[in-house]
């Protein structure tokens, strides 16, 4: 047993940074710990929902309808702005209120500042891939080239320069936390026999999310497949067109396709008798009890997958899903298609394929297993461990 202590999350307003690990949060608050959490009050109701006392601020990144930037550069500096704003309200809020713990989201770059400054350990939550040992000579070398970086790598040192932050560049102060717990399965880490050991794969920490609604199967569904482009790129009406014509009134496939909001159902016509669409879905409840998965390869929707242990589709729109496509194919459970090709013939026979094929069944049962072995409890335990004293 702990004593009672005060942990402090750091996040941002990205869905996919918030919701894979809510469940830590929740299981901490359970234990008995008092967790506030900084994010913006779009996500409050996420936040409260967890037990832990949201702690606002006004954020600067896109959380409607606006469009996040493709020039990874551009996206890197509007993580930048948003901490740069973010850090004042948490030096305010937390400055006569420390707790003993900082968690962060990889974007939650004021906490490990803060953490530094005022010699509290933190520790980051990251939703996706963390850096291995030669990452700063490939993958940030590359960054470093493109037009912008210079300026952007010369703010980010001003702004620890400013805040007393002395002997970390940007990759060390980013890339390189003290302490990490990577949420994803670690089959999915690029060059994951040199990731550093303070980080640890506690996988997908996914919890019950009855809060989020539930699915039910229809008792006459043979199969059931789940279409599904997250939440950030889904204004998509010629590959939903194309998903209609390869699976609708596919002989013993029941389909539940998700749209998002920014597309009108009715821009896609009568939909066959075996689908059913929604601007949105309880994902991970679908995924239970769903027979195949066409994603967008999105780290929360690929780790998902292989938790639930399906075979997927990956059909990549942005940043990191063409990566993930590529290493969901590598592992033998997934076949990436692009949107360009997605055509309904190509759809079809790739999901009879997939769906049919006993190795590829092995080989997701094998990973869930092992995925379902950690999450959630395991994490919150190696928090504790953390906590001084």
């Amino acid at each position: 047993m702990h004593r009672r202590a005060h942990i402090a999350m750091i996040g941002i307003p990205a869905v996919s940074h918030t919701l894979p690990s809510l469940e830590i949060i929740r299981e901490l608050v359970d234990r008995g710990h008092r967790v506030t959490y900084a994010n913006d009050p779009v996500m409050a109701d996420l936040v409260t929902g967890t037990g832990a006392e949201l702690v606002p601020y006004a954020t600067t990144l896109p959380t409607g309808d606006e469009e996040w930037p493709d020039d990874p550069v551009a996206g890197m500096d509007v993580f930048l702005d948003e901490a740069i704003t973010q850090l004042p309200v948490l030096r305010a809020a937390y400055g006569a209120d420390r707790p003993d713990l900082f968690l962060y989201d990889i974007a939650g770059y004021g906490a490990r500042m803060l953490g530094i400054g005022w010699g509290i350990p933190s520790v980051q939550l990251s939703p996706t891939y963390v850096a291995w040992a030669d990452y700063g000579d490939t993958a940030m070398a590359e960054v470093r080239s493109l037009p912008g970086a210079a300026e952007h790598f010369g703010k980010m040192d001003a702004w620890l320069a400013e805040n007393g932050v002395t002997g970390l560049d940007h990759t060390s102060f980013v890339a390189r936390p003290e302490r990490s717990l990577a949420m994803i399965p670690r089959e999915m880490q690029p060059f994951a026999d040199t990731v550093p050991d303070t980080v640890t794969f506690v996988g997908p920490c996914l919890g019950e999310r009855a809060d989020q609604g539930e699915w039910t199967r229809p008792a006459d569904a043979g199969k059931v497949l789940l279409v599904s482009l997250g939440s950030a790129y889904t204004n998509q009406p010629g590959f939903y067109r194309e998903c209609l014509k390869a699976f609708g009134d596919l002989p013993g496939w029941h389909v539940v396709l998700q749209i998002g909001k920014y597309m009108d159902p009715a821009e896609l016509g009568e939909a066959p008798a075996n689908v059913e669409t929604h601007s949105w879905v309880p994902q991970l409840a679908v995924l239970r009890q769903a027979d195949a998965f066409v994603t967008h390869a999105g780290m929360g929707g690929s780790s998902e997958g292989l938790y639930s242990g399906v075979p997927m589709i990956a059909v990549p729109q942005a940043v990191d899903q063409f990566g993930n496509a590529d290493r969901l194919e590598e592992l033998g459970v997934a076949r990436r298609i692009d949107t360009a090709d997605a055509t309904a013939d190509l759809l079809r026979s790739t999901l009879l394929e997939l769906a049919s094929d006993p190795e590829v069944a092995r080989r997701l049962a094998d990973i869930s297993a092992r995925l379902q072995a950690g999450g959630t409890s395991y994490a919150a335990d190696l928090i504790e461990a953390e906590l001084p004293g």
